[in-house]
């Protein structure tokens, strides 16, 4: 079972084959989808030492919580490399998990990003880094095919500044402009919610999107966008998934449904995934989100590595584009795709889904890539 190891503290037995686990577990971290995050990861450590380990070694976790912040990430990739974990995994912050990758490849460490999306998530190509989340690119493109479909042409986004939520809108735009689509970019560190009203009335936007932090100010702007008349009728997306948590819900009621995002699923789970989605449930108390998905897949990967290659770090970073796994979603492999700089599974499932108006714990699926 997972050990969070206190830092400081070395392994006596040395028996076990340890993982290292990057996870958001305190704010400003999204804590909820770290906490699905670690529900999957513990959930398949917990089914590979059942099945009798590696090769009769048990498997263990490592957790360190990265709290959305790049440099106490950095500072733990450093820490559990001289703990002497065999590979790391996780991390759900695109700019934490940057950091992430950024140490990982200097020090010669096998990472499988389990949810991170950002495209250009290390500098230069790197042999050490794998990652399971598609693409910013590939899921936000889609995200825009989507927006186009339902008749969306002039989108706001209401953006904070951030690599991430920079690189967002970029894609959107570049992605948009050809078709006819305009991005209007609505500054969030100098308009108050309320501010954004008068600039969706004024900019004639018929749609704005979230590039903004949850639960703040992304509560806040929904609040404002629903209670303001003028704009019965503009569409709310968030394509980052801030609607995917429980949490948004008990924030927003009624308020947030029907603001479609991202989600990486297929339409219908395998017998795996279905199996997985109970045991999850079981462990979180309620519906696992996507990213519970993604850990449990993270942790048969790299179980699936350490069996066939051992826990050599050169030679596990080595079965990258060797590695062919039954995953919740979708068989995993690994290849290397233009613009990409790690090993990336091009690519698990994509869905544009909303929650429903008539029953908020139901998802709707409105598009699929």
């Amino acid at each position: 079972m997972s050990g969070m190891v206190t830092p400081g503290t070395q392994r006596t037995d040395g028996s076990s084959v340890q993982i290292g686990a990057l996870v958001p577990l305190t704010r400003p971290g999204w804590v909820e989808a770290g906490q699905h995050l670690l529900a999957g990861l513990e959930l398949a450590v917990r089914e590979v030492n059942d099945a009798g380990g590696i090769v009769g070694r048990p498997l263990e976790l490592v957790v360190r919580d990265t709290a959305a912040d790049p440099q106490k990430a950095a500072a733990a990739v450093d820490e559990l490399a001289r703990l002497g974990v065999a590979a790391l995994a996780g991390e759900y912050h695109s700019v934490v998990a940057r950091a992430a990758a950024a140490r990982a490849d200097a020090l010669g460490l096998p990472f499988l990003c389990s949810s991170a999306v950002l495209d250009a998530l290390t500098e230069e190509p790197t042999e050490w880094v794998a990652r399971l989340a598609p693409a910013q690119s590939h899921g936000w493109q889609i995200y825009a095919d989507f927006l186009l479909g339902a008749g969306h042409s002039r989108i706001a986004v209401a953006a904070e500044p951030s690599v991430y939520w920079a690189s967002g809108a970029r894609i959107l735009r570049d992605h948009l402009a050809p078709r006819g689509g305009t991005v209007i970019e609505l500054d969030m560190r100098t308009l108050a919610p309320t501010a954004v009203c008068d600039a969706l009335v004024d900019k004639g936007a018929t749609a704005l999107l979230l590039l903004a932090g949850h639960p703040e100010p992304a509560v806040s702007i929904v609040r404002s966008v629903r209670r303001d008349r003028r704009l019965a009728k503009i569409m709310i997306g968030a394509p980052a998934g801030q609607p995917e948590c429980a949490e948004w819900v008990r924030l927003l009621g009624e308020d947030g449904a029907a603001i479609p995002f991202l989600r990486y699923l297929p339409e219908r789970l395998s017998p795996l995934g279905a199996r997985v989605e109970t045991a999850l449930c079981e462990r979180l108390g309620e519906a696992p989100s996507f990213v519970a998905f993604e850990g449990y897949d993270t942790v048969a990967v790299l179980a699936d590595v350490l069996r066939s290659h051992g826990a050599d770090r050169a030679r596990m970073a080595e079965a990258w584009p060797r590695v062919a796994v039954e995953g919740t979603r979708g068989q995993i492999r690994f290849s290397r795709t233009p613009g990409i700089s790690v090993w990336q599974w091009a690519w698990a499932p994509v869905q544009v889904v909303d929650r429903d108006p008539a029953d908020l714990d139901r998802f709707r699926i409105l598009h699929t890539g």
